[in-house]
């Protein structure tokens, strides 16, 4: 909401203070953010302040009262509207009430969502890729542009994770970081591809929801497993068909015959020996480096990571798979005399596995979750005791959601929370030259429970009035002539001034 100058004749400037920036707007011009403009010597909101008509999450309070009432289980409240915050507006400066708090009876109780959007510094993106292949080192800075915007996490199942963005590359580099930083960051949050590199790894193409692109090669598929594991889930299927399979993984590779897998459909150890670190029965570490390759090793010839084969056990004639954790490499040997695998054309039974294999193997896609902390200005926005709103959310009677997506609050201290950007609306963030983030967030709660913590009740108003065509004109502080008086307002995006 903008200060004593909202309104002004349309040969001047306007000051917005939706942000830190304080930029003064020409006429058919917006500001830094291309998220206000100066139109006809009215502050306007450019982009549709966006209601879910359906499928928008809202809280079911129970009630053992006298205003008890039966409840279905159904916390999606479908058939109402939600008011989210994405094209809300901001609270700058800290103390102004939320852009929105709306009213609206749910289930027969009187619920208030408080609509703001946050400006945050202190915020980033967490990236899960689905993918074995190895895209950098633990640590390793992940650059855009040249620049740091962030490093590679510690793997998980199937995927590599990277934490990117945070208040150090936003503000506590160079003024290009920062830019380059905070561009990254929304591109990635409103589902657009962002290329970046990996200091001695990959060059990777990440795009929520789509599959990653890793040295210009897509993604196909998440492994089933890890080589172990693969073991574990096939080998009934492998039984009667092949004497030995070795399931290629950078990280644990499974061998059937020594697994308690193979032991327990009483197969015959093969004498086939594998390179590496053994961990268990059948179990082996670091079998070559992580790689692009086989199983995300190195390799490109599985026969690399054999040792010769066991003379006391291995036999001629011996048929030996080797197959990786998505079964989208495999070969088919058979030892000749000298006990050396040859290349042999792989029977239709195990072809069929992989086949299998890849099957229950998922999508390999990229995975964005926008993290924030929720501080001063969002707080203040909803109590004058931001305190009490902190607490409320902890005690699980305020519920925090993003554009009107499920949010996960962090436990501990403060408001710290994460959303999947595939689960918010398509465009929901922007940004300001701070260089900060702009992103939704609403809190809904009880009538009661709001005026309870200190909430701006005078501020309340019914949800019926909130959806008209008005809602983009940035109302006019009290005192000031309203500009709805004049004129109904049309615009478009103009450019900056």
């Amino acid at each position: 909401m903008p200060d004593d100058r909202v309104t002004a004749p349309p040969s001047e400037k306007i000051r917005c203070d939706a942000c830190p920036v304080m930029c003064y707007i020409a006429e058919g011009r917006a500001g830094a953010c291309d998220r206000y403009a100066n139109h006809g010597g009215t502050l306007v909101r450019l982009d549709p302040l966006t209601v879910i008509e359906r499928g928008a999450p809202a809280v079911a309070f129970l009630d053992t009262g006298e205003n008890a009432q039966d409840w279905d289980g159904d916390v999606i409240q479908g058939a109402r509207s939600f008011v989210t915050a994405v094209g809300a507006g901001t609270t700058y400066p800290d103390y102004k009430p939320a852009p929105f708090i709306v009213s609206q009876e749910v289930q027969g109780i009187d619920m208030v969502t408080v609509v703001t959007e946050g400006i945050f510094s202190y915020c980033g993106v967490k990236v899960k890729i689905d993918t074995d292949r190895h895209i950098g080192e633990e640590r390793s800075p992940v650059r855009v542009d040249g620049e740091m915007i962030g490093h590679v996490m510690t793997a998980e199942y199937g995927s590599k994770m990277l934490s990117l963005g945070g208040v150090e590359h936003l503000t506590g580099g160079s003024k290009k970081e920062g830019r380059v930083t905070c561009e990254a960051l929304l591109a990635l949050c409103n589902r657009e591809p962002v290329e970046m590199q990996i200091d001695g790894g990959a060059t990777l193409v990440v795009q929520a929801g789509h599959p990653p692109v890793i040295n210009g090669a897509p993604e196909r598929l998440m492994r089933v497993g890890c080589g172990s594991a693969t073991i574990g889930m096939f080998a009934q299927q492998w039984q009667g068909h092949v004497d030995e399979v070795v399931v290629v993984d950078d990280h644990i590779t499974g061998v059937l015959t020594e697994h308690e897998a193979g032991r327990g459909l009483d197969m015959t150890p093969s004498g086939i020996r594998v390179a590496g670190r053994r961990s268990t029965p059948g179990r082996y570490f670091q079998v070559a480096a992580p790689g692009t390759g086989w199983g995300g090793t190195d390799i490109e010839d599985p026969l690399t990571i054999l040792k010769p084969a066991d003379p006391k056990r291995a036999w001629a004639g011996l048929r030996l798979l080797m197959i990786s954790t998505t079964g989208e490499q495999a070969a088919y040997y058979v030892l000749d005399g000298d006990l050396v695998p040859q290349p042999a054309g792989m029977p239709p039974a195990l072809a069929a596995v992989a086949e299998r294999i890849a099957e229950n193997c998922e999508p390999s896609l990229c995975s964005v979750l926008f993290m924030g902390g929720a501080g001063g200005s969002l707080r203040a926005g909803v109590t004058e005791n931001p305190v009490r709103l902190t607490r409320s959310v902890k005690d699980a009677l305020t519920h925090v959601s993003c554009g009107g997506a499920e949010a996960y609050v962090w436990p501990g201290g403060g408001i710290t929370f994460m959303v999947d950007v595939m689960d918010m609306p398509t465009n929901s963030f922007g940004s300001v030259p701070t260089p900060a983030l702009v992103a939704p967030i609403e809190f809904t709660l009880r009538r009661e429970d709001y005026g309870a913590l200190g909430g701006h009740v005078d501020r309340i108003r019914p949800v019926e009035s909130v959806i008209t065509p008005q809602i983009r004109r940035v109302p006019p502080r009290e005192g000031e002539p309203d500009p709805a008086d004049r004129e109904n307002f049309r615009w478009s995006r103009g450019r900056r001034g």
